[in-house]
């Protein structure tokens, strides 16, 4: 009996006391409580408010580019201010009902206006453009103002809609890779080397635009990946490639055509020498005709040149400056085509047809420059819209400062319209720059696909275990102390009554 009296007084000092149970318990609830806040800085996600109200007005907002266009009186014979007048109506009225002019403001005056970007007409012996800026006019094209108008809208304001599939999209530098293939490595006439500096004088007209970085090799042995038709005559024997051959005319599989490794965007430039058993090589028409053109344009990624006469070259392995004349000539065509440049109307001719003159330069800078606002404003949008509909996307500083820099950027393009071309393109390409930048943040796409469903499966199974025994005996020891109150509060009332 005094064993088990012992064994009783050890008991009672034990953890099983209920004052020493419920003072453990609740160590466990304070520092489950205590944490909790540092849980929540640590998981919360950090949202700075992003500037939507200056984000939204931008979507309403359009540049507008000031054009002078002044004539020279002397040459039109006193009817300088009289076709001022009937120009400048003419073109308010196309404004109205072309899209073409929605972003140009042009007048046509007397006298300069240097705060315009300003161009000159005057008359001549032919319709050309000359360096800087002036459009020489012929008697013919001088002799009305409806005439005088047609040449300025495909000078100042180019038709976009058919260009704009084939135009690849903006960058502030390219890679152009030039590449000679050999059809054939048994050829007799396999060229080994080819001189491409040529094409320097566009490149520094387009510079203003863009930086190239330009690149060249030789393939020995490009072999189609598939067999052109072949067109029996009685005097001759051709091959020809149909619409869809030119579609996969590249065999990607094959031929090795970028031979460095850049995030640049990179457009090709092939000159294709076929097998001399499949020469020549013609581009045949949709009636399976053969037409006279050794060339055509892929959109968005090059141009090709299929190079069927070897005659002038004879044994030679090498092809010179002049041999490549013609050649190289259509890879310029295709290069301006390519990044957005115009040809000149119709009639018009150019005093140096070896450069871009500056008319067309000039709206291919106006063309690119609204082009990049147009992208800033949707990308800011799209960023602001994302923000708000994932609520768990975080938003820091770095990603809020993207944006406000592209927001004050265009509200710079849109201060510079009024200068030159190229100062309110510098300022979209900074804009477009910062707001990729901020749509691109790593710290916003990593949660993107994350959302709190995500979040609560991972924490319920490890919590759980946890949590359910601490509520359980949190439950048990709340009523059995409600019990133990109730069992002293009888006994003092037992008492008190006795």
């Amino acid at each position: 009996m005094d064993a088990l009296h012992g064994f009783k007084d050890v008991q009672s000092l034990s953890f099983q006391r209920p004052i020493i149970r419920r003072l453990i318990l609740g160590s466990y609830w304070v520092v489950i409580l205590f944490a909790i806040p540092f849980w929540w800085r640590l998981t919360s996600i950090e949202r700075i408010a992003l500037p939507s109200n200056r984000v939204h007005a931008q979507l309403e907002k359009q540049p507008v580019f000031p054009v002078n266009v002044q004539l020279d009186g002397s040459s039109f014979h006193g009817r300088a201010s009289l076709l001022a007048s009937e120009l400048n109506e003419l073109l308010a009225k196309s404004t109205r009902t072309s899209t073409r002019w929605n972003n140009l403001d042009i007048h046509v005056t007397l006298d300069q206006n240097a705060a315009r970007s300003v161009y000159t007409v005057a008359v001549g012996n032919g319709t050309v453009v000359r360096h800087p800026r002036h459009l020489i006019l012929s008697q013919d094209d001088a002799s009305s103002a409806t005439k005088i108008a047609d040449v300025l809208t495909g000078l100042l304001a180019p038709e976009a809609s058919s260009r704009v599939q084939r135009v690849v999209q903006y960058s502030k530098r390219y890679r152009l890779a030039f590449t000679l293939l050999n059809e054939d490595v048994t050829s007799d006439q396999l060229i080994h080397n080819w001189d491409i500096h040529h094409i320097s004088p566009v490149l520094s007209r387009l510079s203003v635009l863009h930086d190239f970085l330009i690149e060249s090799q030789v393939q020995f042995h490009a072999p189609l990946a598939f067999e052109p038709v072949q067109i029996v005559s009685e005097n001759s024997t051709l091959y020809g490639l149909t619409p869809e051959d030119l579609t996969v005319f590249v065999n990607s599989a094959e031929w090795t055509l970028s031979s460095s490794v850049s995030e640049d965007p990179v457009l090709h430039f092939l000159l294709f020498v076929p097998s001399s058993s499949r020469r020549p090589l013609h581009i045949l028409d949709t009636q399976g005709s053969p037409t006279q053109h050794a060339v055509f344009l892929l959109p968005q990624w090059g141009g090709i040149y299929i190079l069927n006469h070897l005659e002038h070259v004879g044994t030679r392995t090498h092809l010179t400056a002049v041999d490549l004349s013609l050649v190289f000539s259509a890879f310029v065509n295709q290069l301006s085509a390519l990044l957005g440049v115009s040809d000149l109307p119709h009639g018009v001719k150019s005093d140096d047809p070896s450069i871009l003159s500056d008319w067309q330069v000039d709206a291919v800078l106006r063309y690119r420059a609204l082009e990049n606002i147009v992208e800033t404003q949707q990308t800011l949008h799209s960023i602001v819209k994302l923000v708000d509909q994932i609520k768990n996307m975080p938003v820091d500083e770095t990603v809020r400062g993207d944006v406000q820099n592209a927001l004050t950027a265009l509200e710079k393009a849109y201060q510079s319209t009024a200068g030159l071309p190229s100062t309110i393109l510098h300022w979209s390409r900074e804009a477009l720059s910062s707001a990729s930048h901020a749509f691109f943040n790593p710290g916003m796409l990593a949660l993107l696909y994350f959302p709190a469903e995500h979040k609560y499966a991972v924490y319920t199974p490890l919590f759980a275990s946890i949590a359910v025994p601490l509520v359980v005996a949190l439950g048990r020891e709340l009523h059995a102390w409600r019990r133990e109150h109730r069992t002293t509060a009888g006994k003092l009332v037992y008492h008190i009554q006795s």
